[in-house]
């Protein structure tokens, strides 16, 4: 389990959680804390220890955004008390936590080997090459004539 990744994870959901729906919907520390746990967990089980490991970067940041969007809507209709509508605010803090998605997945393909894929690297092998360098000549059988300031004979 990666305590350092689960936990940057949290501090970034907790920050656009509180931000979003702190601030437009006057929520309860509680229901924003519940909100940001929830999410988090959601997000590190299914987007970063299922997708990140099978499909890659770029699929589970996309697949994150969905997911945020989904969890952040259903958790805020059912946990805060508003007239206003939550899809709009969900869709937005499901986009700035996308942003940090991508780094935060490098972050974890490089430090924790629980989410490295499990195939072999492939090994690209490049020949052994050479470079000769030589002087040109005239290889024209009619322009051989002899030059004489080449001519050593002279």
């Amino acid at each position: 389990m990666n305590v350092k990744a689960i936990g940057i994870k949290l501090i970034i959901n907790l920050i656009v959680v509180f931000s979003i729906f702190g601030i437009f919907y006057d929520a309860s520390l509680v229901s924003l804390l519940l909100i940001s746990l929830i999410t988090t967990a959601v997000a590190y089980v299914v987007g970063d220890r299922y997708l990140l490991k099978r499909f890659g970067n770029v699929k589970a940041s996309i697949a994150d955004f969905f997911l945020a969007f989904l969890t952040l809507a259903v958790l805020g209709a059912l946990l805060i008390a508003t007239d206003m509508p939550i899809v709009l605010a969900s869709l937005f803090a499901a986009f700035l936590l996308t942003l940090t998605e991508p780094l935060l997945h490098v972050y974890m393909t490089d430090r924790h080997s629980a989410v490295k894929d499990d195939r072999p690297t492939p090994i690209r092998q490049m020949g052994n090459f050479q470079t000769e360098f030589a002087e040109e000549s005239d290889t024209d059988p009619a322009n051989n004539k002899k030059d004489p300031r080449r001519d050593p004979t002279q």
